[in-house]
């Protein structure tokens, strides 16, 4: 499964980057990180406000679980995390049926 994850530093993780003078440091914990759950990081950003950007493999949902789990846990900062959906689960999706019936139908 791929996933896209926005880190986003709290004041102190801000901090912690800045007094390393070492952005690649955390490019390669979180590739180790990945790496360690079995899954493999395609890339990282850092965005204009200084937090980053993952796209990354996982095995599961319970890899990138356990990921959002321990970073939050760190009181370092933050993290969303989004299924990557490709053009051939979308088609696949289009011959699905669904019962779904919107409100007040």
């Amino acid at each position: 499964m791929k996933f896209l994850i926005f880190a986003s530093y709290s004041a102190e993780g801000a901090k912690g980057v800045l007094n390393s003078g070492s952005g690649s440091a955390r490019s390669q914990m979180t590739e180790k990180m990945i790496s360690e759950l079995g899954g493999k990081m395609e890339s990282f950003y850092y965005v204009s406000n200084c937090d980053a950007y993952v796209t990354c493999e996982l095995p599961d949902v319970a890899a990138a679980a356990a990921i959002a789990l321990a970073i939050k846990a760190s009181g370092m900062g933050s993290i969303t995390t989004t299924v990557l959906i490709t053009p051939e689960d979308v088609d696949r999706a289009t011959k699905l049926t669904v019962g779904y019936r919107h409100p007040g139908s």
